[in-house]
């Protein structure tokens, strides 16, 4: 295949992962708020403020929960293009979602940690299965975007690999 048409690949698999990765957000929010919090008692969790807050230059005044919500769903943007380029690699299905679920979901949990915002040695075993559960909804919710909907409308003829 000439580069051309690999890179285009690529790119197109990256933007529809930013587009499953919105969705796959909008799913886990619900989940969150529906199912989760409910269950849990949980109160909203302003983790991808104080994120936000710790790398880039924000003003004081700056409404926290419009940060809230535009980092986390930026950053669902970033886990979906991570599956748009594991896409691209041949991962799909449930084989693409574990693995972007490992790379992200470690890396997230070890930048957060490093950054002073986690203390995972602290975390109940209930903290965990919500962080895990909620992320892993996000993630098989964005694969199954890309997968099902995105990806197929765009290749009609072509089924996504299942692993």
């Amino acid at each position: 295949m000439p580069k051309s048409s690999s890179r285009s690949s690529l790119s197109r698999n990256v933007a529809h992962g930013v587009l499953a990765g919105l969705a796959g957000t909008v799913v886990m929010t619900a989940f969150q708020k529906l199912v989760e919090m409910p269950i849990t008692g949980r109160a909203d969790s302003y983790a991808p403020a104080d994120f936000a807050a710790k790398v880039l230059p924000l003003q004081s005044d700056t409404r926290r929960d419009q940060v809230n919500y535009a980092t986390h769903f930026a950053l669902g943007t970033m886990w979906g293009a991570a599956y748009g380029v594991a896409a691209h690699a041949g991962l799909r299905g449930r084989g693409g979602v574990a693995a972007v679920f490992a790379t992200v979901y470690t890396s997230d949990v070890l930048l957060n940690t490093a950054l002073g915002l986690y203390q995972p040695s602290a975390w109940s075993r209930q903290d965990w299965a919500v962080d895990v559960v909620d992320k892993l909804v996000q993630a098989a919710a964005t694969g199954a975007t890309f997968d099902y909907v995105l990806d197929r409308a765009t290749n009609s003829d072509r089924s996504p690999t299942r692993s």
